[in-house]
């Protein structure tokens, strides 16, 4: 039976973004901690107690979210600058653009094998991508406004979606096809996503309400009106016995979705709530604010571990269909206190378990992937330009270095080279693979001479593949456009005929 372990507490204050926080989101083992900002930077938080924490700062506009891919070795973000971004999160700081809608993305997220990637725009479509290919797979285009979130299923094969037209809509990814629409909502809807065995969705928006859907029944078995303003985001417990939400009115609720009431109120950020994460086992969430704060929080009011979930699920006498959202094990109340608890966070918390972090910023150096004909950015930290023998500005949040303080150090750095002083720098389009995974463990990378960094000149042959490959991705996104009218010319005709057989005469 689960029980109360403890309240909720916090465990970490991360500081590093300048803008708010839109997105956070854990790799699958909970060891980093990726979160996006309006500030047009990714930061990947080493959650170690000495880590190191990144910064890349590739976008050209504000971050809108974030998600690691389920094996962990790959990050997507997307942004307004209408582009979607693949990470390696390392030192190396490579990544892959995708030239995704034609107007600001607001989601991104991976499906469950992380062979795919969906994306939501304002451009009023979903499309979907072949993460292997680096390519566009299709799109899903019936929302008539702004489309805020989509997520992948379990299973991968359905896609959910909702946005400013006030509808939930639910795809089918081989068909392509939207099989079902909700439209119970009395504002926009903000974000959306299935819990973990796909047999219900749940739903969030302008209204302040949260609504949970059983997709079997295509009914609404749980609707909580706990926050005083809109709801920005939420996250299912992976045992999918609780949820998590972050709203406007700069509180974090925590729902008994077996019980179907509010147990815990955070209050800690100075400001609306964006994101809240649960981590893959639960164990840990996140938030994230427009305070630019980032909060790392331990469960512990589930005593029972997922594990433990797992197995009673495992052992249920009738393992089909699927067992109830609150027909889930255990069956029986939870011994939470008879009332709300509300959990004050002081403003002036300060980070006890750990020195503030790290940060190192990187920034990109341009080259072009002749393999999938998209731009790919590889970042140097603390290395020398190639055409320049000045150093390339690296800061950190712990130094403050001002514009004349770098300038003066560089000036130093040049004075030094004309004398001949041989100084050892790190180059990260030179570093071998093994080295980038040093800094997950909180290694130094190795040191490298700037003699003997390489010239960046491409070839005649790369130059001659760049030019195809920038027609190949012109000519992938005419095809989209043709997909697109394509499927608004195929409703028309649907629309037409159905008005035929009404009538029994031509429209």
């Amino acid at each position: 039976m689960a029980s109360v372990l403890d309240d909720p507490s916090m465990e970490r204050l991360l500081k590093g973004h300048k803008d708010s926080v839109t997105c956070v989101h854990f790799n699958p083992n909970s060891k980093l901690l990726a979160s996006s900002s309006r500030d047009k930077s990714l930061m990947i938080w080493n959650l170690s107690a000495k880590g190191r924490s990144l910064r890349f700062i590739n976008h050209r506009d504000a971050v809108t979210a974030v998600q690691f891919c389920p094996v962990g070795n790959l990050v997507a973000t997307s942004s307004k600058d209408k582009t979607v971004r693949l990470w390696k999160p390392s030192l190396k700081g490579e990544s892959t653009v995708f030239k995704a809608h034609t107007a600001a993305v607001r989601s991104v997220a991976f499906s469950h094998d992380g062979m795919r990637l969906v994306t939501a725009s304002d451009d009023k479509s979903v499309k979907i991508w072949s993460v292997a290919r680096r390519c566009f797979f299709c799109s899903l285009n019936r929302h008539t406004n702004w489309v805020r979130c989509a997520r992948f299923s379990p299973d991968s094969r359905l896609v959910v979606s909702c946005g400013d037209d006030r509808t939930v809509r639910l795809w089918d990814t081989s068909s392509k096809n939207c099989i079902n629409c909700f439209t119970d909502y009395r504002g926009s809807s903000t974000y959306v996503d299935f819990n973990s065995r796909g047999t219900c969705i749940a739903s969030s928006g302008l209204d302040n309400a949260l609504q949970i859907w059983d997709l079997r029944t295509n009914k609404i078995i749980q609707h909580y009106l706990v926050h005083s303003a809109r709801v920005n985001s939420f996250s299912f417990h992976p045992s999918d016995n609780y949820l998590i939400s972050g709203s406007s009115d700069s509180t974090i609720k925590i729902l008994d979705l077996l019980e179907g009431r509010l147990i815990y109120t955070l209050h800690g950020h100075k400001g609306a709530v964006l994101t809240v994460a649960f981590s893959k086992t639960g164990e840990f969430f996140s938030s994230g604010g427009i305070d630019s704060q980032v909060m790392l929080w331990k469960t512990n009011f589930d005593a029972k571990s997922y594990r433990e979930v797992l197995e009673q699920h495992s052992r249920r006498a009738t393992p089909n269909p699927p067992p109830h959202l609150i027909d889930i094990h255990p069956r029986v109340p939870h011994p939470h206190p008879t009332h709300t608890v509300d959990i004050q966070v002081g403003l002036g918390l300060t980070d006890m378990h750990s020195s503030e972090p790290y940060i190192v910023e990187l920034q990109e150096g341009p080259r072009q992937d002749a393999d999938h004909g998209n731009d790919v950015h590889h970042c140097i930290v603390e290395g020398y330009a190639h055409d320049s023998p000045s150093p390339v500005a690296m800061t950190t949040e712990d130094e403050g270095w001002t514009k004349e303080e770098i300038g003066a150090e560089a000036s130093q750095w040049n004075q030094r080279w004309d004398k001949g002083k041989g100084h050892r720098v790190r180059d990260v389009r030179t570093r071998r693979e093994d080295d980038a995974a040093n800094w997950h463990h909180g290694e130094t990378a190795p040191q490298m001479d700037p003699s003997q960094a390489p010239s960046g000149k491409p070839s005649v042959i790369n130059s001659i593949l760049q030019e195809i490959f920038k027609q190949l991705d012109v000519l992938t996104q005419t095809l989209s456009i043709l997909e697109e009218r394509l499927s608004l010319t195929e409703d028309q005709l649907q629309d037409r005929l159905n008005k035929t057989q009404r009538t029994g005469r031509p429209p």
